[in-house]
């Protein structure tokens, strides 16, 4: 039997639960469908320790406040925690445990136009059963199911460990082993310093590592790009190749690079078998190589939608709408609109926004 809805939501992460909670205050009936087997979207699976840079302040979505002191940096169970409390509070239909396959253009007469007659519409095929027909579609999976893995050098010859951040989850598995972790954000600074209390760790960066104070003038960094408009300034839309955060630091993470723990050093310029060759011409061997590297757009059920996806796998959108189709939409890509779109604040304005738009384009078809 298939079903209908007036838009399905792919994704049961902070992105997909803020977009449901939207499309219901605009009265339209949405579908939920996340591939695990919770309604938290990617965050049961990053690693153990992560801890927001942000503070419970700034990281509520809409129509539920996180508990908690609100100058707290909630970690990563916190965080999993509020999302489930969030989805339980949902008025709507969530569906766990369902991967979307593919996203097609319904047929004439499918039945997902206005009222459901005929019309266009959207059928989305996933791997447990019939598909849903939709009049409207919001991809909000987010990244996480594809973790980019840049190509360094010599790195198709390493014969050792080579993993993502994606896949690292705690220290003890790396005890006593030579690490180097590639990367110049947050999350390559929180594993790199937290391995180096059990290895011996390098941080290895194609630049400077970029560090940003977490409190300026007694009050968290977040309050003060709120206060400037920074937050929601949509840098997005003009910014072709946005720049790369800082890493948001209270004194922790540049004293233990300081220290030597980890010690940074450029980008190694090889690989062979167990050993990289740094820019200095020395080599040295190595266990594991930790990936902080970032991901990419995890949507691979567009791949059949005509004009959705540019050739790199990148959503052709503007402000989070599709360009060959209005009816489709994006929540929590990384800036989307602005800097913080793939946060949980950020997300919460986003879905808001994208709600008003979808509700308004199925009036008026």
């Amino acid at each position: 039997m298939t079903d209908r809805a007036d838009v399905v939501v792919i994704g049961g992460g902070q992105s997909g639960l803020a977009a449901a909670y939207a499309l219901l205050r605009r009265g339209l009936r949405p579908v939920v469908l996340e591939a695990s087997q919770r309604m938290a979207g990617s965050w049961p699976r990053y690693y153990d320790s992560l801890v927001l840079f942000s503070p419970v302040w700034y990281n509520s979505l809409p129509g539920l406040p996180f508990d908690g002191d609100p100058d707290h940096y909630p970690r990563r169970d916190e965080v999993v925690s509020y999302l489930s409390a969030y989805a339980a509070r949902l008025d709507a239909d969530l569906r766990t445990g369902h991967r979307v396959r593919a996203v097609r253009r319904a047929g004439p007469g499918s039945g997902t136009g206005p009222g459901f007659g005929s019309g266009p519409g959207f059928e989305v095929e996933t791997e447990e059963g019939d598909p849903v027909l939709a009049r409207a579609v919001v991809a909000a999976s987010g990244s996480f199911g594809r973790p980019h893995r840049p190509g360094l050098p010599g790195l198709t010859g390493f014969t050792g460990t080579v993993l993502h951040a994606a896949e690292y989850r705690v220290p003890a598995p790396f005890a006593g082993q030579r690490v180097i972790v590639v990367g110049a954000g947050n999350s390559a600074l929180q594993i790199a310093v937290e391995l180096s209390a059990v290895a011996r760790v390098t941080l290895a960066t194609r630049a400077p590592i970029q560090y940003a104070p977490q409190c300026v003038l007694g009050r968290d960094l977040h309050f003060w790009l709120a206060r400037l408009g920074f937050d929601r300034a949509p840098l997005g839309r003009v910014l072709r190749n946005p720049p790369t955060p800082p890493v948001i630091d209270d004194g922790r993470y540049r004293a233990a690079v300081t220290r030597g723990e980890p010690d940074q050093r450029p980008l190694f310029t090889g690989a062979d078998g167990t050993k990289v060759t740094w820019a200095d011409g020395t080599r040295e061997e190595v266990d594991t190589i930790v990936l902080a590297t970032g991901y990419r757009p995890d949507l691979p059920y567009l791949a059949a939608l005509d004009g959705a996806l540019a050739p790199d796998g990148r959503p052709r959108q503007r402000g989070g709408i599709a360009l060959a189709h209005p009816e489709l939409a994006y929540v929590g890509l990384e800036w989307q609109h602005s800097a913080t779109s793939n946060s949980l604040r950020g997300s919460g304005r986003d879905a808001t926004r994208i709600a008003r738009r979808l509700a308004a384009r199925l009036r008026r078809h």
